[in-house]
């Protein structure tokens, strides 16, 4: 009886990494990290639709991935629970501007592995993507110590989710107060507000500006 040849051992070095990311200037730091870390092949997308076309093509064991996309607001939560649909084993180390520790959480519900601050040093970058890799969550003591704060009031309303600002814009929603109105009164931009109203939209589990107008109303009735 011949013994079977055994399969070849792919190193970790050599499967690829994928980022995901609509900013050159991220991507070309990503890709110094992970050749930092030894990492030999790293595909890049630019967009969700671009990003899941390559995740099912190459099947990466580990992906690098942004939460908003130009126009697509945080497209990246739904791209995330996508390839875990198809591949529930890949590792993902979310890479964002987002500190806001709803958003985390749900990124982590979504699937991530870890959590990574665009704002940070390379440096946890470097340190996130080794633990990841290693198949350990990555977050930082501060983003760690909001989200368990966050999971641990099981009673906290949507509403009580928002950040001060993003109250503020609320309120003046209930009010009837148009963008241009509420940036006026808050002296911010004009996107500042169409922002916060997204994320509101987001947090709140709202699709509309109809709706969100609704939950407006609704908390100042409440409030009354």
């Amino acid at each position: 009886m011949n013994a079977q040849t055994p399969k070849p051992v792919i190193s970790a070095a050599r499967l690829p990494v994928l980022v995901i990311d609509d900013h050159p200037i991220v991507l070309q730091g990503c890709r110094r990290v992970l050749e930092d870390a030894g990492v030999e092949t790293v595909a890049e997308a630019t967009n969700v639709v671009a990003g899941y076309r390559a995740f099912h093509r190459l099947r990466p064991p580990i992906v690098i991935c942004d939460l908003t996309f130009q126009g697509s607001g945080l497209a990246g939560l739904g791209l995330i629970r996508r390839m875990r649909a198809v591949e529930p084993k890949v590792r993902v180390l979310v890479f964002s501007m987002h500190n806001d520790p709803v958003i985390v959480a749900r990124a982590l519900e979504a699937g991530a592995l870890g959590y990574v601050l665009k704002d940070h040093a390379s440096a946890e970058l470097f340190e996130a993507f080794e633990r990841v890799r290693a198949g350990e969550v990555y977050l930082d003591r501060r983003l760690a110590t909001e989200v368990a704060m966050l999971r641990a009031d099981a009673r906290r309303t949507p509403e009580s989710q928002l950040t001060p600002r993003e109250q503020q814009i609320l309120t003046r929603l209930a009010q009837g107060k148009s963008y241009g109105v509420i940036a006026s009164d808050l002296s911010v931009s004009y996107k500042t507000v169409t922002n916060a109203c997204s994320q509101m939209r987001q947090k709140l589990g709202v699709r509309t500006l109809a709706e969100l107008i609704h939950v407006a109303v609704t908390q100042a009735q409440r409030q009354g």
